[in-house]
């Protein structure tokens, strides 16, 4: 049996696949090196019942995940996995090369990640080349949940949210501004509590201000991270992560706004990612 794994900060799918591509779907927190230990991610799995009731069973696990940028920061999380899977042949590879054969249609595109970092790479159907860093989300991560959340934050800081908005933050996640920054500055997984504000920003999607905000933000994203390809006029440009599905017909206008010709927008990429393993990996492996 085949594991397919999608790992972004926030959480990660799993996929079972058996000898007769048949599918079952599990769940985990995300795993990202920068932030995790082997012997984290190792303790964390042996928590979850299903994946340690295959484990011995697994032949093969692709892994794909935020963080997972080089040889070293992608051994952080091969060593936690072969502890669990330790009959499994390993790959373990950065999420943008999930998310190019995710939105993969056959023809070269650029595709991004929107989610709770952010990211975009080129895939030509045989090499994905990237043409700028990724930054992450203190000097980067344009247009991501861990950005509307810092711009959220300080919104809400430097008192230039409304009454309303000002309250219902306070009583949704019980904000104040020593826990705000004992929690970005003092603890870990600050872009995953920084980006966890975002569902107040979507309740509130028709406030002028979170308007001009989530606009202002892809459109940023994408000067950044799409103009930066010479062919970007030419070719479709595909998204995939919970900002991107969201905030859908905002991610459109900052587009158009552009010359930008979207192609996917997929909330989750696991499906187009397992689709993308038995219609294409998988069998020019097995040839």
């Amino acid at each position: 049996m085949i594991f397919i794994v999608e790992s972004g900060s926030t959480k990660s799918d799993w996929v079972l696949l058996d000898d007769k591509n048949n599918q079952t779907f599990y769940s985990t927190m995300g795993f990202n090196p920068y932030f995790h230990s082997s012997e984290f991610i190792q303790e964390e799995l042996r928590k979850n019942a299903d994946i340690i009731g295959v484990s011995n069973e697994i032949t093969r696990i692709y892994f794909y995940g935020a963080g997972c940028s080089s040889a070293e920061l992608n051994k952080v999380v091969f060593d936690g996995l072969k502890k669990i899977f330790p009959l499994a042949e390993i790959l373990v590879d950065h999420d943008l090369l999930a998310c190019a054969y995710a939105t993969y249609s056959g023809s070269p595109a650029i595709s991004c990640i929107l989610g709770t970092g952010s990211n975009s790479c080129y895939f030509d159907g045989e090499a994905v080349s990237e043409v700028i860093p990724a930054l992450g989300y203190i000097l980067g991560d344009e247009g991501s949940g861990s950005y509307f959340g810092k711009k959220l934050l300080a919104a809400y800081l430097y008192h230039q949210l409304s009454p309303e908005l000002a309250l219902d933050l306070e009583e949704t996640y019980g904000v104040t501004k020593s826990n705000i920054i004992s929690r970005v500055y003092q603890e870990p997984n600050a872009n995953v509590y920084i980006a966890s504000f975002m569902p107040f920003i979507s309740k509130h999607a028709d406030q002028a201000i979170f308007q001009k905000m989530v606009e202002a933000g892809l459109k940023h994203f994408m000067e950044v991270h799409v103009c930066c390809y010479p062919n970007f006029k030419e070719v479709e440009v595909n998204f995939v992560g919970s900002i991107a599905g969201i905030f859908r017909t905002a991610l459109q206008r900052a587009a158009d706004s552009l010359s930008i010709r979207i192609g996917k927008v997929i909330k989750s990429p696991v499906n187009g990612l397992v689709d993308y393993h038995i219609n294409y990996l998988i069998k020019k492996e097995l040839n």
